[in-house]
């Protein structure tokens, strides 16, 4: 019986983190089409994001019936309870990514309004969160998982940057409104995008010791 259990913690932990790496790719790829102005790439992240929500249905299912065939407890059952909760928020990550990816190709083919040097400093700081993301479900690392907490205030205090210097590009020029518009709900969304794996690592600190940390969801 625990060898069945066992065989099917195995399969949906491998499930999940290939989600988180489908997520890493789409992110990757959608910031690379927004810096580079590629349209390929953006359209390839789109087309990941399909993907993503395909595989939160499958892990979902898995876990539901893990749950009905075995009725796990303790810490197999936390770790259940953990990734049913994370696939909503990793799908909305994946969410989040794919609106990068239809803003750079609106952008695409235009001359950009600044170089995206703040932009490309959040994109990296969230995929180091779901490399750290993937080491603490993994290796059961909690020192990962506060990691992620941390880079996320990383990507706040660049959201506030960025912010600060689209309103200036749009107080000196009205002409700028339109992209700065567009550059600031990107950066809303790496913003949002960050929070959603804050979420995830405060749930896996849960499963990892039983304990909440943070007090505050993000929705």
């Amino acid at each position: 019986m625990r060898e069945a259990l066992q065989k099917d913690l195995t399969k949906i932990t491998e499930n999940f983190l290939q989600m988180v790496s489908l997520v890493r790719e789409e992110l990757e790829l959608a910031s690379a089409g927004l810096v580079e102005q590629d349209v390929a790439k953006a359209r390839e992240a789109i087309e990941l994001d399909r993907q993503v929500d395909a595989m939160e249905l499958t892990i979902e299912n898995e876990v539901l019936a893990a749950i009905a065939r075995h009725q796990p407890v303790a810490g197999d059952l936390r770790f259940l309870a953990t990734v049913l909760k994370a696939l909503t928020d990793l799908e909305r990550a994946g969410d989040y990514a794919g609106h990068v990816a239809e803003d750079a190709l609106a952008l695409a083919g235009e001359p950009p309004l600044k170089k995206y040097i703040v932009l490309s400093e959040m994109a990296e700081r969230l995929e180091r969160m779901l490399d750290e993301l993937a080491k603490a479900i993994a290796e059961r690392d909690l020192h990962a998982a506060e990691r992620v907490l941390k880079i996320d205030d990383d990507v706040d205090d660049l959201y506030e940057q960025i912010v600060r210097e689209l309103l200036t590009y749009m107080m000196e020029d009205p002409r700028t409104i339109s992209k700065a518009l567009t550059l600031m709900r990107v950066a809303r969304s790496y913003e949002r995008l960050g929070d959603h794996l804050e979420n995830i690592a405060e749930r896996v600190f849960f499963w990892l010791t039983g304990k909440l940390e943070g007090d505050s969801q993000k929705s």
